[in-house]
């Protein structure tokens, strides 16, 4: 009998798991995701490439890059005052991961330089005059274009002529090494001032700023739109919305700006306005030392067209064109557009400003000069 109990227990176990079994299949429901995915490995490859000459440089070989692409060879001979010598070359990175900066090397018969000679223009910059700098992001798809400039000074006394030939040997290097958290992004070849026209001061005149210039030491720099508004907004003591900005190349201001800012507030308070940041082009057309026009009397300054466009969004031009007017034909034209409290200008001379109404404003004129007022 004991037997008989042992057998029959353990065929009730059988069954009751097939019944088990029987209910999850007739109530299975599948959910499937399904993938592939494919790990790479990660590659590191910056190099050098695409070498471009300067029109207005001396002749000389192209410039050429090894088969490794990590080095750039030149040779020039620069023979009076005046010769230069300048390339572009792209730093590519066709790799799979984020380089930055490391090391940077600027070296003259084989030593750090400190000082160059009186006789020498040398320098290593972005193609937009922007310095090289340690922990500069080189993103991974991307490139920085380089360039190389070396000259033989033109604006020199006879006492820095060298009375023999010189033999230069100029090496730049720079290290790459994988992105970290100190990477940063190459920075915007522009400064931001806020600097009061003063008719007293003499260096720099007017205490402007001066297109195609050095940058005055004295006139404060800001890194940011935001920096400036603020210094504006403290000096004046009223929120002003526009303020200067400049493009420096090699020390010298190649280009000048007025910046205004529509608000939020502004938009709202004046239908078809378009709230952001503006920005208007000056250029130098006329020498206010010699008062003679840089130009012909049929020119019309090339950001002419381009300032009205930015007026013509931001003062909602489309919806209420009665803000704005032009008057003139070719180098007389001029365009204007206000509503209360802004209002902004552009001529075909080269003329920009920017105004509140008080008659706060900063400007770039034609005869190169740029300042603010209040």
């Amino acid at each position: 009998m004991k037997k008989s109990k042992k057998r029959l227990n353990y065929l009730l176990v059988i069954v009751l798991l097939l019944l088990v079994s029987v209910g999850y299949a007739v109530l299975n429901t599948n959910l499937n995701i399904v993938g592939a995915g494919t790990i790479n490995n990660p590659t590191w490859n910056i190099h050098w490439e695409n070498v471009s000459v300067k029109t207005g440089s001396v002749s000389a070989s192209t410039p050429t890059i090894d088969t490794a692409k990590t080095t750039v060879n030149y040779s020039v001979t620069l023979t009076i005052p005046g010769d230069y010598y300048e390339f572009t070359v792209d730093a590519v990175n066709a790799g799979t991961i984020d380089g930055m900066i490391s090391v940077i090397s600027n070296k003259l018969n084989n030593t750090e330089i400190t000082t160059l000679p009186n006789y020498l223009q040398y320098k290593v910059t972005y193609e937009d005059g922007v310095d090289i700098a340690p922990n500069h992001l080189l993103a991974s798809g991307t490139s920085e274009k380089y360039k190389v400039h070396v000259g033989y000074k033109k604006d020199i006394s006879s006492t820095d002529i060298p009375s023999t030939a010189q033999t230069l040997n100029l090496t730049f290097s720079v290290t790459y090494v994988q992105s970290d958290s100190n990477a940063i992004a190459k920075p915007e070849p522009y400064v931001y001032t806020v600097n009061k026209y003063d008719r007293s001061v003499t260096n720099p005149k007017y205490n402007a700023v001066w297109l195609n210039q050095a940058f005055p030491a004295t006139i404060t720099k800001y890194q940011t739109a935001s920096e400036a508004l603020a210094a504006i907004k403290t000096a004046s003591t009223k929120d002003l919305p526009f303020y200067l900005k400049h493009k420096i190349e090699d020390g010298i201001v190649t280009e000048s700006y007025v910046e205004f800012v529509v608000t939020e507030e502004m938009a709202q308070a004046n239908t078809g306005m378009v709230a952001g940041t503006y920005t208007l082009r000056g250029e130098k057309t006329y020498d206010p030392d010699t008062r003679t026009w840089l130009v012909d009397e049929s020119y019309i300054s090339p950001y002419y067209e381009t300032n009205k466009e930015a007026m013509k969004t931001a003062f909602g031009y489309a919806t209420n064109p009665s803000r704005c007017s032009e008057s003139g034909t070719g180098r007389s034209s001029y365009f204007i557009c206000s509503v209360s409290g802004l209002g902004a200008s552009s001529d075909a001379d080269g003329d920009v400003d920017a105004s509140d109404a008080d008659i706060s404003y900063c400007y770039v004129y034609s005869s190169g000069d740029s300042s603010c007022d209040w």
